[in-house]
């Protein structure tokens, strides 16, 4: 039997903790777990939503482009038409750029290829992202 060179040991956890942050942060994801601003009274009912579609933005500009997909800046331009429609005021811009920055970030960490797990994480955010889109436009179109 061989004994693993110290290097092959450390590649070996190195492996196994990235492994074990990526389904981390896709439970956390899954669960809702997130820093949440406090809900301001003169946001609007929709805010929560849409600050998370801000997170799913950020995280999609990250993973499809890693993925393969020639997006280019599609989800940041989605993000920028989110800003033109949805916000005037200097504070929330900022609290919805932190949260697409946020996303993207809580990725970058973590994913450097394209895994199983990040595609995993891809389609959840796309279909999280739908559903978002669809319960704000449906409860509070006017």
């Amino acid at each position: 039997m061989k004994i693993p060179s110290a290097i092959a040991r450390r590649r070996a956890q190195a492996c196994l903790l990235s492994a074990v942050l990526a389904v981390a942060l896709i439970v956390a994801s899954a669960a809702g777990v997130r820093a949440q601003d406090p809900v301001r009274p003169d946001d609007p009912p929709y805010e929560t939503e849409l600050m998370r579609l801000a997170e799913i933005l950020g995280a999609l500009h990250y993973l499809r482009p890693l993925c393969g997909a020639p997006d280019g800046s599609l989800w940041r331009d989605q993000m920028q038409a989110l800003l033109d429609a949805e916000v005037q005021d200097g504070d929330r811009k900022r609290r919805f750029i932190e949260r697409f920055n946020q996303g993207y970030r809580g990725y970058s960490s973590v994913y450097r290829r394209c895994t199983p797990a990040a595609e995993t994480a891809l389609s959840r955010y796309v279909e999280e992202g739908g559903a978002l889109i669809r319960n704000v436009t449906t409860r509070y179109n006017r």
